[in-house]
Order: C-alpha cells, then structure tokens, then sequence
C-alpha cells in the first residue's frame, strides 16, 4: 500500500492531474449509478445556480425595462438573442426570459440565505436547549408556539410589519423555519448526551461547551446537512407563495412569484407569463428536494446498508 502511494506521489504533476480527475470521474459515475436521483437534483440545483450567477451574460436585458409598444408578445426565437422574446414579453412590454432568469437569482439568494442562517441558529439553540435541562423547558414551548402558527401565515404577519424587500423576506422565513430546524437539533442532543463517549468525557472533567463543540456537535452535521435541502426548497416555494400574495419583494423585484402575480390577470391571453417562471420555480424544487433525498440515503448509515 505504502509502495502504490510513494509511485503515484513520484508521478510528474500532469499525469497526477490527470490521475485525481480520473478518480473523480470514476467516482461521479459509480454515485450516479447508485443514486441517479441525486445526481439529477445537484445537476438541477448546479444548472439554477449558474443562471442566476451569469444572468447578466444569458442575452439578458434591463428586468424592469417596459416597452408598451410591445406588449403580449408571443415566446419567439427569431431574430437576434439580444432582441428576441424567447418566453415572451407581457402586460407592459418586458421581457420574461429576462425577468424569469433574474428571478432565478431572487430564488437561490433566499434558499441559501434562509437554510445557511436558520440551521445555524438552529444549532446554538438546539444545543442548549437538549443539554441543558433548565432551559429545556422554555425554549421548547417557544419555539412550539411559532410551529403552532401556519408558516404562510406567520411569514406574512412579519412581511407586513418588516416591510417588503428580499432581505426582509430572508427574516421572516428564517423565524419560520429555525423552529423545525431547532427541534432537529434538540431531538439528536437529547440521544447523543446519554451515550458513553459523553459520560467519558464529563468524567475526565471536560466542560459543557468543549463537550458539545467536540463531541456532540460532529454528530449532528449529518441530519443538519439534509435538513437544510428541505428548508431551502421551502423557502424558495414560500418566497413564491408571498410573492404571488403581494407580500414578498416589492412589485418591480423579478422575482417568480411576481412575475405570475402580474400574469394571473391575462392568463387566458398571455399563459406564458405565468408558464416559464412556473417551470423554473418546480425544477428547482424539484432539484433540490432530490439531491435531499439522495443525500439522506448516501449519509444515513441504516439507509446505506440497504443500499
């Protein structure tokens, strides 16, 4: 074993180069065998997140640009990519690819925002609250308290006293998802802080916080990392839903759930507006709700050995 490293660490940098891309390569394809699902919604969440980054170079204009002159124009592909309405244009003359792939961009600032923010308050409190049998108690209740409310709801109830832009739409869908994320957290505390490692630790007299940071909390990276799929597509689907309901961004924000909003009202005329930004929203949906569900079966040991 030691003599078949000492041979590829004395191979030129070219040949290693190529030797870690063949490995790589070797190993993107056994995991597409095993789960082509997964591979499906990272390809899907990947291609979403290239748009949104490269928006401006997709034969893209101005998202807020109105032409009246060119009003319901039809999804067409002639003419020049710069000039062409490829989803069509709407009611006061801009055009959908436009606003539907800077709408991409709304969409996956939320997603990553929301689950990267949540998730990690998720853990401090997570953390006390299933460690700590005092603060047990009431934090739980709290947190019962905001799941007993309806997330549509109480995410619009903050929207209105926030007020409407993306970064408030971020505040509210964080309040509203942390809970879920906190009773994850809570639930593989309370297990982990029985097992053996942990009374061994507290025996040679390691201190909470060393014992959580070092011994607890590698332990919850694993569910974290698969909750957090879930709470990005369900912040990307409940932006839409306050979008849609004119309490998410303001109206001249591209964002989907504004762009279907406007279009209700001329659906029988121009379905398009109302289609594309539809398709974009499901896909991404779609696409990370699989690679959630790839990963949990990858990471999950019981799922893996049935695998």
């Amino acid at each position: 074993m030691t003599q078949r490293a000492d041979n590829v660490l004395s191979q030129p940098p070219s040949k290693m180069a190529k030797f870690s891309l063949n490995v790589i390569a070797r190993q993107l394809l056994r995991l597409t065998k095993r789960n082509p699902n997964m591979m499906a919604g990272i390809a899907i969440v990947v291609f979403m997140s290239l748009v949104a980054i490269l928006a401006p170079l997709l034969f893209t204009g101005d998202p807020k640009h109105v032409d009246p002159r060119n009003r319901f124009i039809p999804p067409t592909i002639s003419g020049s990519p710069s000039v062409a309405h490829w989803f069509g244009s709407d009611n006061i003359g801009r055009d959908v690819w436009t606003r539907t792939v800077y709408g991409t961009r709304v969409s996956m600032i939320v997603a990553a925002a929301v689950s990267s923010i949540s998730i990690s308050i998720a853990v401090v409190i997570g953390l006390v609250a299933g460690y700590y049998r005092v603060a047990d108690g009431p934090i739980m209740r709290f947190m019962d308290g905001l799941m007993s409310i309806p997330s549509v709801l109480l995410a619009m109830a903050l929207m209105a006293l926030l007020g409407g832009s993306v970064q408030n739409v971020i505040i509210a869908l964080t309040v509203v998802e942390t809970p879920r994320a906190v009773r994850i957290v809570r639930a593989s505390v309370l297990t982990l802080r029985e097992q053996m490692f942990v009374d061994a630790a507290r025996a040679l007299g390691a201190q909470p916080v060393r014992i959580l940071a070092l011994h607890v909390f590698p332990n919850l990276v694993v569910p974290l990392i698969v909750h957090a799929t879930y709470v990005a597509a369900s912040a990307v689907l409940v932006e839409a839903y306050l979008s849609f309901l004119g309490a998410g961004p303001p109206p001249d924000v591209p964002s989907w759930g504004n762009i279907m909003a406007e279009g209700r009202n001329y659906i029988t005329r121009a379905v398009w507006i109302i289609f594309f930004p539809g398709i974009f929203l499901t896909l991404t949906v779609l696409g990370i709700n699989l690679a959630g569900d790839g990963l949990r079966d990858i990471l999950d040991p019981k799922l893996k050995r049935r695998m």
